[in-house]
């Protein structure tokens, strides 16, 4: 286990570069399955998720070279399409593997992310999905085990914009025949860059970023390796531009797409935070308490969900009340409790959360429950008062690329602690 010592009231002040996005390189990592060559995906981000991702394709077959941040990936050697139950439980997302391998081999087996059933979790899409194209799917022992002698392209309505679920059709459909139409799909930024990626490879897919995504068929010989660049990670753009903010600091964030953070910068410019944007740069500049606004998460591009808890501790600290709205996860309010230990004046109500800003919080003991409950406390923590002892950051290290390195750059203390 590992944990920071943040030394908090340090403002924070420079520039800070974006590493490459995570929930972009897992689908484009796993889309590398559908063809028969090496493939290179630039920016692919030093995190712990990639890394279960690349051994996921190292045990099916796949040669792997990670140089820095460059991942050559050679499929043309791999001969399984089942995903051992360790793997499998080390990361939900490796369940993105499902599409590729289904539609290259015809025949998946892999057993529950994180042991989920299947039921009213976001699985339920993925798989009504692929059955719609033709598979068969069933249960054994724990395992899905998915089979299909040709995917058929089918017209797909999906009851919820579940991003995974999009991915994976997507992928199942470029070796499908005929066309696929996603009605309802996710508009997420990543599932543009993932058609991006399928149609430097070949493919057929147009609509990403739109509620209505086609893809039409290809045989496999049309399938070519490609090199490809994956987007900045948004989340971490976000991150970064409020931990700024709570330390009423001055930040450039570097390699952004400022479009892609339009719902936060809405917000954090209506809690009263000047920020300049230019093409690839943003720039913020704290100055005294900020205000109180009301958030309610929405799928994309409404306010993500993976910034409520970096924003509830930013809140914390506001002027007035704030209402935080959770409509995406039904338990993404784990970090509450942590918050309170530093001083914050939070109440649950249901599925809202009701911020009362404090002037100040102190520094305590708190733990990482989750990636963004992580990244919320180290941003509570920069801005309190003494020192804070955040456990369990290797949380944090699914998603953000040398977290404490990129702060201490910017002025503040912290230390990891290795036990």
């Amino acid at each position: 286990m590992q944990r920071f010592m943040i030394c908090g009231g340090n403002r924070l002040k420079g520039m800070v570069r974006v590493s490459g996005s995570k929930n972009a390189t897992l689908p484009i990592l796993a889309a590398t399955i559908l063809n028969n060559g090496k493939s290179i995906i630039r920016g692919a981000p030093g995190l712990r998720d990639v890394s279960v991702m690349k051994d996921v394709l190292t045990s099916l077959g796949a040669k792997i070279i990670w140089d820095n941040q460059n991942m050559e990936v050679d499929a043309s050697q791999i001969n399984s399409s089942e995903i051992s139950e360790y793997l499998t439980r080390r990361m939900r997302a490796s369940n993105l593997v499902l599409g590729a391998l289904l539609g290259r081999f015809g025949r998946i087996k892999i057993s529950y992310p994180g042991g989920c059933q299947i039921g009213s979790r976001p699985m339920n899409l993925h798989l009504k999905g692929l059955r719609a194209m033709g598979a068969d799917i069933y249960e054994r022992f724990g395992y899905i085990i998915a089979e299909a002698k040709k995917l058929v392209g089918a017209d797909i309505h999906l009851d919820l914009p579940s991003v995974g679920a999009t991915e994976n059709i997507m992928m199942a459909a470029v070796l499908a025949e005929g066309v696929t139409s996603i009605r309802n799909a996710a508009k997420e930024p990543e599932i543009v860059d993932l058609q991006n990626f399928l149609n430097k490879m070949g493919a057929g897919v147009k609509g990403a970023g739109t509620d209505n995504i086609k893809i039409e068929g290809v045989k496999p010989g049309d399938l070519k390796p490609a090199v490809h660049a994956v987007i900045p990670d948004r989340i971490e753009a976000g991150t970064h531009l409020v931990a700024a903010a709570v330390t009423g600091g001055e930040v450039t964030v570097k390699n952004v797409i400022p479009e892609h953070l339009e719902p936060l910068l809405a917000k954090l410019r209506e809690a009263n935070i000047d920020i300049t944007a230019g093409d690839d740069w943003l720039k913020l500049a704290g100055a005294g308490r900020v205000r109180a606004v009301d958030i309610k998460t929405m799928p994309y591009p409404g306010f993500p969900s993976d910034m409520q808890p970096q924003m509830m501790a930013l809140l914390s600290l506001a002027e007035g009340t704030s209402v935080i709205t959770e409509t995406i996860f039904e338990n993404r309010f784990k970090h509450v409790g942590e918050l309170r230990r530093m001083g914050a004046d939070i109440k649950v109500e249901g599925q809202s959360a009701i911020i009362t800003g404090v002037p100040k919080i102190t520094g305590a003991c708190v733990e990482a429950s989750d990636l963004r409950a992580g990244a919320a406390l180290v941003i509570a923590a920069l801005a309190a008062e003494d020192g804070t002892v955040l456990e369990n950051v290797e949380h944090i290290d699914r998603g953000y690329e040398q977290l404490e390195a990129k702060y201490n750059a910017l002025g503040a203390r912290i230390i990891r602690v290795h036990d």
